[in-house]
């Protein structure tokens, strides 16, 4: 009899066990679709808003700052690099997708050097971690939304690049140009001006061309889009 009572109770253990899950999963259901207006030329900016999660769909932008100052030339592949999201974002319906001061963890894949003929340093990574302020941490697939999805000086900086060397060797031909001009004759001082100032600015700007590129550059605080590559998933 006593061996039939537990056999009982066994059996009835078995078969809660198998039926707990039953019982405890939720079903998951839609509840809106909303929207996020961070970058014009997004591919997508639908937000899945359910019951259990907000769902960032593939292809939307986020914008996130550098947390510390980064530098090109000191990096190499596999370094890891930390970006900040700087103020609240939400949908434009007012769902709270990321709160201010998230982190986000990127991994740089590989960093171009600068090359000849002024083509500035390249810098890849793709953003992996997000970090909450309560410390929670979820995955995160993105990139950075350039035309080569790759970070690198605009043509401001390559443009300041060309006209410092023109100017410097501006400054120079038009010294030189002075000095030739005293040895013979000190009234010829503006003839060689006229001929030092342009050399010297050809032979800058020539040589600005032809010199390597500028490496990549970021301050502390400055903003860069970022493409997710898949679903970001973000329980509630």
């Amino acid at each position: 009899m006593l061996r039939k009572i537990l056999s009982f109770f066994f059996t009835l253990s078995i078969l809660s066990l198998n039926a707990a899950p039953l019982f405890a999963a939720e079903c998951e259901k839609t509840q809106a679709i909303e929207h996020l207006d961070v970058h014009k030329k997004a591919p997508c900016n639908v937000v899945t808003i359910t019951n259990l999660r907000n769902i960032v769909e593939k292809g939307n932008v986020l914008q996130f700052v550098f947390d510390e100052k980064y530098y090109s030339k000191c990096s190499k592949a596999g370094e890891l690099v930390n970006f900040v999201v700087p103020q609240a974002l939400y949908t434009t319906e007012g769902t709270l997708i990321l709160p201010c001061g998230t982190k986000i963890v990127a991994e740089v894949t590989n960093v171009e050097k600068p090359k000849w003929f002024n083509k500035n340093a390249r810098v890849s990574l793709i953003f992996r971690k997000i970090v909450f302020p309560d410390n929670t941490c979820i995955d995160i697939k993105a990139r950075p939304f350039t035309k080569d999805c790759k970070l690198k000086e605009g043509p401001w900086t390559t443009a300041g690049k060309l006209t410092l060397s023109t100017l410097t060797l501006g400054a120079a031909g038009a010294g030189a140009g002075v000095g030739f001009a005293f040895i013979p004759n000190p009234a010829k001082i503006g003839t060689g001006l006229a001929i030092g100032i342009p050399v010297g600015c050809s032979v800058g700007l020539v040589l600005g061309l032809i010199t390597p590129g500028c490496h990549y550059k970021a301050k502390k605080g400055e903003a860069v889009y970022a493409i997710l590559l898949d679903q970001l998933s973000i329980c509630k």
